[in-house]
């Protein structure tokens, strides 16, 4: 070779590496790309709606309080994103079951559930982005029910009609959310009033002082079969039970007003909340187990609607300056052990939540023992009760990482 033929192959090469290193980044965002549109490159709570969606295109299921669980994901990631998509899920699956009227099929307002209140955020929110009237029919409906609903002697709710005198802590998820928006929307002060009321009554009558935790639920005429004959208090700290109330805290201090005497009691309830379930944290997972104070008993197991739940409201909490700052540690590493636990991924991109308690209550036939909780109700995967929460969950970790 020439001394010339050298320099030139040996300027060539220079010139090849330095095209090399510039396409490099291009190269990576290219790749990147591509990753992100087969679902790698998603954040958590994207692709865990996707897979939603792929699961359920028509729409979520029919009215209940799973529904609206789920939903709530969709409502909140759609004010992240602004992708119209989910918010025609949410459209979509509500008018599956509200018609024209406001009459919402599946809905008996003489049951006095509270468990059918839940979905009515919904109605709420596409009231406030659409204006049609069949919604505010709807919720007006709904918030009918509070007028006729059962309450105990000292004004608490009962959980359902056919539960007389049963406070329970799913209840206040239920329908305290709903009825405090509902209040200030339609300029109905004496709402938030109520709405304090339950949240102080449960705490007062179902908080163990020693650890912190609150009983699954409170039968103020001590006659139930699973209740304490002197207290009143079901036998089992039951994580999600205490997971709906931990959530509802949080999403109903978003309608309290500033100035409300009762607001700075809710939180001082949350506060003393997010203190007991850190101290009962797996250490090595770094998630919640389905009975909450009884970590690696026989039978018990870590369970994932609990986890997001907990995570969502300790993450919500520090960022709405409700908690110390030294949650933010708890909620993070609740979050990892989450996507390490609990969440796999098919051969076509979409993923699972594994391990969630598919139902749990008390009554017919139920008898709140630990037993019950651990080994009665089955475990299983893609369950709306976590799937919503972990979308929640998903996004309070990604805005405020």
């Amino acid at each position: 070779m020439s001394e010339l033929t050298s320099v030139l192959v040996s300027k060539w090469k220079k010139n090849i590496s330095s095209c090399l290193l510039l396409l490099f980044p291009v190269s990576l965002f290219l790749i990147n790309c591509a990753q992100y549109s087969e679902g790698k490159g998603q954040q958590w709570s994207v692709r865990m709606a996707e897979s939603i969606m792929s699961r359920h295109p028509q729409g979520y299921g029919a009215w209940d309080y799973v529904t609206g669980t789920v939903l709530k994901g969709f409502e909140e990631l759609w004010r992240k994103t602004g992708d119209d998509r989910y918010f025609q899920y949410i459209q979509k699956t509500v008018d599956a079951v509200v018609d024209s009227n406001g009459t919402i099929r599946g809905y008996k307002l003489s049951d006095y559930n509270l468990d059918e209140i839940n979905e009515g955020r919904m109605l709420l929110f596409l009231y406030k982005e659409t204006g049609q009237e069949r919604y505010k029919k709807a919720a007006d409906l709904l918030r009918s029910q509070f007028d006729g609903q059962p309450r105990n002697s000292l004004g608490g709710f009962w959980h359902k009609k056919r539960y007389p005198y049963q406070m329970w802590l799913d209840g206040l998820y239920m329908g305290s959310s709903f009825y405090a928006e509902y209040g200030k929307l339609f300029n109905q002060p004496e709402i938030f009033d109520d709405v304090v009321k339950q949240f102080v009554l449960i705490e007062a009558h179902t908080r163990d002082e020693a650890s912190g935790l609150l009983y699954h639920a409170w039968d103020e005429e001590k006659a139930q079969a699973w209740a304490n004959p002197e207290t009143g208090l079901s036998k089992i700290f039951w994580g999600r039970g205490i997971g709906w109330y931990a959530m509802a805290l949080v999403d109903v201090l978003d309608y309290l007003p500033e100035d409300h005497p009762g607001r700075k009691d809710v939180i001082a309830i949350l506060q003393r909340l997010a203190e007991a379930i850190t101290k009962i944290q797996d250490d090595s997972t770094g998630v919640w187990w389905q009975v909450a104070d009884q970590p690696g008993r026989e039978g018990n197991y870590l369970e994932s609607s609990v986890s997001c739940m907990f995570v969502y409201a300790l993450s919500k909490g520090v960022r709405k300056g409700y908690l110390d700052e030294k949650y933010k540690a708890v909620s993070q590493k609740g979050y990892q052990g989450i996507l390490a636990q609990f969440i796999t991924e098919n051969p076509d991109g979409t993923i699972n939540l594994t391990q969630t308690c598919s139902s749990a209550g008390l009554g017919y036939g139920r008898d709140g023992s630990y037993e019950y909780y651990v080994y009665q109700e089955r475990r299983v995967d893609n369950d709306g009760k976590a799937l919503g929460p972990f979308i929640t969950a998903s996004l309070e970790m990604e805005t405020n990482p």
